[in-house]
């Protein structure tokens, strides 16, 4: 019985989100935030507390996250809705303030994200490295590839595979 509500969170997932581009900074910083959580874990895991992390994180709303105080710090590590790791909770509200002056300096996240469009996934992982925490290979490549920068979302004969490409993912683009 356990296994239905698992697989309607992944179809879900699946069918709606993984390998769309996302054009809202929240949103895009919201799911850095997911894959940052999900470090360690499983997907499932991520899914399933997706709602708590969007009422612990303020909806992924970065301003209030950057300004997040050393009381948001350990209210987020005693929030059972989320993942409870020290080095997580700070690399959120830490990317939160770098994403800030992303905006400052490219007008959005996601401008920034164009502006190194395109790259292979070890320039991309350099980049994510150099400009934020807790981004390793594994990360980078899935939160690209879950944003549509990086192919590989879906297989050629997935059935959402022509339909992210309807969307025209930045992969499917040149500059």
């Amino acid at each position: 019985m356990m296994k239905e509500p698992s697989r309607s969170l992944h179809q879900n997932y699946h069918d709606k989100h993984y390998g769309f581009p996302i054009h809202d900074d929240n949103e895009l910083f919201g799911r850095l935030i997911l894959e940052i959580n999900q470090a360690g874990l499983s997907w499932e895991t991520i899914l399933k507390k997706e709602a708590g992390f969007r009422s612990a994180y303020d909806n992924f709303n970065i301003q209030k996250i950057a300004h997040y105080t050393q009381t948001d710090r350990e209210r987020l590590l005693n929030d059972a809705g989320i993942i409870r790791n020290k080095l997580k909770v700070n690399a959120a509200i830490e990317n939160a303030k770098t994403v800030l002056q992303l905006q400052d300096e490219f007008g959005s996240f996601e401008k920034w994200l164009e502006h190194h469009h395109p790259k292979t996934k070890q320039e991309w992982v350099k980049v994510f490295k150099k400009t934020f925490k807790f981004t390793g290979g594994e990360i980078v490549n899935e939160f690209l590839m879950s944003i549509g920068y990086l192919r590989g979302a879906h297989s050629e004969s997935c059935k959402i595979h022509q339909q992210i490409l309807e969307t025209s993912p930045m992969w499917s683009q040149r500059k």
